[in-house]
């Protein structure tokens, strides 16, 4: 069901999709939600909607800390989870200790007596079948057993009822070009018919928009179908509608009585950690890759983003030109700004922050020492050769141990599994790219938002100082030969650089200033080494993400449709030392 162009290349889920199928008579609507934690915003717009989970589980990873977190959110509103295993027919699958895991985890978060019986299935989904029974593939592969058990076990939607007025609460605002603006919910009561007229009503109760109902769309597999009306539990889009946005209650106007139509109830979304500062493009070489660059343009996109995304906060920035935008971490804001990309907007990005909250316990101040940060609990599993160099890294980032356990885990002896606090500013200079560094790719390290503690003090990442180019002009192979002994490279023979751009890190703490863009001068006369063969090593190359949680409070990162460029806030130096902005070179 991943078919966001972005899904597919990394192999994640971002957004939720909803389908339904017919099995034995019954409508079943399926729910597809992200795990990782940074879009968990997704998983909780659509907890409305459903009456039951069924948790997948790798047999050889087992529950991960995404996994806690789905789960997490399904026992607090009191659904009972049923559980499949799924790979089982992998050679590392590892099914009795995964079952320990699965049950030591409910008894973690609280599941109650009833949440934690949970049945238990066995599947191979590459293969297409599901078993009560840890076997070898069946002769005849089916899901059926996972339908039947989904039928006996998930209670019918007693709740919904198809008399009274018609009401749905919005999980998703979908747009068509031919159509328009689609929302997406499940019917809670009444029918719907084209034609019927609806209002849009918010948590609050107030009216926020209304329109007459052009189409009613439903989900067949992975395709729309048009319907002729809708009722109770089915899960349907409906056109026609003028205002309103996600978590939104529609409703027919008549048939409440004195009280007037009531909004549905909501699920609580957790706030917002990251914060980041988008501004328009300013570098000598805007508007060269792009054709969306204005404020106004960057905003409009942005506030549009946000009335479906429900885990973005989008504010005012620090100038007219800027926003504020608000995210669960470092992967969820790159997302958005990848898309941002693709669709051609030319952009420039401050460094990521925690949002911090004034600490109730001193009202009276406002520095970072009175205030609460969020505080993310990190799962570590990683060999056991690089557990101590991961450890003083973020104990540096004002981390502290959990617990620290020997074993498998799921990934052959010598590996150990680590769990630590690690105040969110803290991850997001570790996460992208020094953590695959420290581990040599031998190691997954997968983090969840714990709560709002007391601020820990300055972290120490460890950065060392910047190469910025000195000039403008594209750089060259006999420029650049002789500068790699100061550093490492992110920027290949070729590319355009301009005065301020960021080239690569020093060897030291201090930037310093070069030309990449030294020619040969060309003469008549044969130099002893004139045919010296020029040797580069490889730049390191980094996703935006990994750009992201890299430079530091003073740069910038400069997105267009074609590169990805790092550069200082301050792009003359003699200014940049006068502002205190530069790092003592």
């Amino acid at each position: 069901m991943d078919s966001n162009d972005l899904e597919r290349e990394r192999g994640i889920t971002i957004l939720s999709k909803c389908t339904s199928i017919q099995y034995k008579g019954n409508l079943i609507n399926i729910v597809d939600t992200p795990g990782h934690a940074d879009f968990g915003g997704e998983v909780e717009r659509i907890m409305s909607m459903v009456d039951g989970v069924a948790l997948v589980v790798d047999a050889t990873e087992g529950p991960m800390t995404q996994t806690r977190f789905v789960l997490s959110k399904a026992l607090s509103r009191g659904l009972r989870p049923l559980v499949v295993v799924n790979k089982v027919d992998r050679s590392t699958s590892r099914v009795a200790q995964v079952e320990s895991d699965l049950f030591d985890l409910f008894a973690t978060l609280g599941a109650t007596d009833e949440q934690a019986e949970y049945p238990l299935l066995y599947a191979s989904a590459k293969q297409g079948w599901a078993s009560d029974a840890v076997v070898p593939a069946p002769s005849d592969p089916s899901m059926e057993p996972l339908f039947n058990l989904i039928l006996s076990h998930v209670p019918a939607p007693v709740h919904l009822s198809s008399s009274g007025p018609f009401s749905m609460l919005t999980v998703q605002i979908e747009t068509d070009p031919y159509i328009g603006v689609l929302y997406l919910g499940r019917v809670q009561s009444g029918t719907l018919n084209p034609g019927d007229t609806l209002w849009a009503v918010d948590s609050e109760g107030n009216k926020v928009g209304e329109g007459k109902v052009k189409r009613i769309l439903g989900r067949k597999g992975l395709e729309r179908e048009e319907k002729d009306s809708a009722g109770a539990g089915e899960i349907v889009s409906v056109a026609g509608i003028k205002g309103g946005g996600v978590n939104v209650t529609l409703v027919h106007p008549d048939g409440w009585g004195e009280t007037g139509p009531q909004p549905l109830p909501t699920t609580p979304i957790d706030p917002p950690t990251i914060s980041i500062y988008i501004y328009p493009n300013d570098s000598p070489l805007a508007g060269k890759e792009g054709n969306k660059l204005t404020s106004q343009l960057i905003r409009e996109r942005i506030l549009k983003e946000a009335q479906t995304n429900v885990a973005l906060k989008v504010l005012p920035g620090p100038t007219a030109e800027s926003v504020e935008v608000r995210g669960r971490g470092v992967l969820h804001l790159g997302v958005l700004l990848e898309t941002l990309r693709r669709e051609g907007f030319e952009l420039s990005v401050g460094s990521p922050k925690a949002v911090m909250i004034p600490n109730p316990d001193t009202p009276d101040k406002r520095d970072n020492a009175s205030m609460l940060e969020p505080v993310e609990e990190c799962t570590i599993i990683v060999k056991e050769e690089f557990a101590g160099t991961v450890v003083q890294k973020l104990t540096m980032r004002k981390a502290s141990m959990i617990s620290y356990d020997s074993g498998s885990h799921g990934e052959g002896e010598g590996w150990v599994k680590i769990i630590m606090d690690v105040p969110s500013r803290g991850l997001i200079g570790y996460l992208a790219g020094e953590f695959k560094n420290d581990v040599h790719g031998q190691g997954t390290l997968n983090h969840i938002f714990k709560g709002y503690e007391p601020y820990k003090g300055e972290v120490d990442t460890g950065r060392r100082g910047s190469l910025i180019s000195m000039t403008d002009g594209a750089s060259s192979a006999y420029a650049m030969a002789p500068l790699q002994a100061r550093g490492t490279m992110f920027i290949h023979p070729g590319t355009q650089v301009y005065p301020g751009m960021v080239i690569g890190e020093a060897g030291k703490a201090q930037d310093l200033y070069l030309n990449p863009c030294l020619k040969k001068q060309l003469t008549n006369i044969r130099a002893a080494g004139a045919d010296e063969k020029i040797v580069l090593g490889s730049p390191r190359v980094m996703t935006l993400e990994e750009v992201l949680s890299y430079m530091g409070d003073d740069e910038m990162v400069e997105i267009t449709p074609k590169n990805i460029r790092l550069r200082k806030v301050i792009l003359d130096p003699s200014k940049r030392m006068r502002g205190g902005k530069g790092r003592g070179a």
